[in-house]
């Protein structure tokens, strides 16, 4: 539950930092002597929708790192570390990316993949999941991680993210303007927006922003398919995956701060809101391509 209140709530606060320095600076001007000026509401919220994803997405490396205690490894330590930063260099040559910082933090089986572009992007592994799997299947693991990030999933979420943020925002004010305006019906002396439409749009803010959270989790989900046959394709054969995934199955995934959640590795076991697939799910459909 924890996990699903962030999710949402990052995102909402974020939008509603954006709304009160909108209102101090007279932007959100769509409440008209007139009545409610749906073009004007209409730039309003996509500037607040884009502008909360964008933000977001720009400094989701800096709060990946703050957030999990991840150490980037500038130089090597010992052998692992030095393993760990060549594997992920071949692998994002394989896949045509810029060399991302590599990095490991304390925790229990994990992986992530954040950055705002894909050639300064992060990966970090845990090291519960250095210390539980094979070298093999922890290049699976990375290798699903650059394949992410070769696929610009982090961009796409952003885009995902802003369009349901402007959803959430239109919709809310259109609605929250046609509540107070029924409970206001005959009172000709009043002007600006009353407490029927603080409350309506406060109200639905919220429960739409549950609403789109479980549009993005499910996006989420199916992108985990496209980075697990990614994976499969820069290792050259699929069964180093499939094994990953089986491994990781047997364990007590890790949480994540849900700023770097949709990519990691694992997700929670919330059906709407879970940001990944079951791995049952993910196993079966690298078989059956393998087929």
């Amino acid at each position: 539950m924890k996990r699903i209140i962030l999710f949402v709530l990052t995102n909402v606060l974020v939008v509603a930092v954006l709304g009160i320095v909108a209102s101090l600076l007279g932007v959100n001007r769509y409440l008209t002597a007139n009545g409610l000026n749906l073009g004007a509401l209409l730039g309003f919220a996509l500037i607040m929708g884009f502008g909360g994803a964008i933000i977001s997405l720009l400094i989701s490396k800096p709060m990946a790192k703050w957030t999990s205690g991840v150490r980037v490894i500038n130089q090597p330590a010992n052998a692992d570390e030095a393993w760990i930063v060549n594997t992920v260099q071949k692998l994002a040559e394989k896949a045509g990316i810029g060399m991302p910082e590599v990095g490991i933090f304390e925790g229990d089986p994990n992986a992530f993949a954040t950055g705002a572009f894909k050639n300064s992007a992060l990966v970090a592994v845990s090291t519960g999941l250095l210390q539980g799997m094979t070298h093999e299947e922890i290049e699976a693991v990375i290798a699903h991680e650059v394949a992410h990030v070769a696929n610009g999933d982090m961009v796409t979420m952003t885009l995902i993210q802003g369009v349901m943020n402007t959803f959430v925002v239109f919709l809310s004010r259109v609605i929250g303007y046609a509540v107070d305006s029924f409970l206001r019906k005959g009172d000709s002396e009043s002007s600006g927006p009353g407490i029927g439409y603080m409350v309506t749009t406060l109200v639905l803010d919220i429960v739409l922003g549950f609403a789109a959270a479980m549009v993005v989790a499910w996006f989420s989900r199916h992108r985990e398919f496209r980075a697990d046959a990614g994976a499969a394709q820069l290792m050259g054969r699929r069964q180093p995956m499939i094994n990953a995934l089986a491994r990781l199955g047997g364990m007590h995934p890790g949480e994540l701060p849900k700023s770097v959640a949709a990519f990691g590795i694992a997700g929670g076991i919330g059906q709407l809101f879970s940001t990944h697939p079951p791995i049952e799910d993910r196993i079966s459909a690298l078989q059956n391509a393998q087929a």
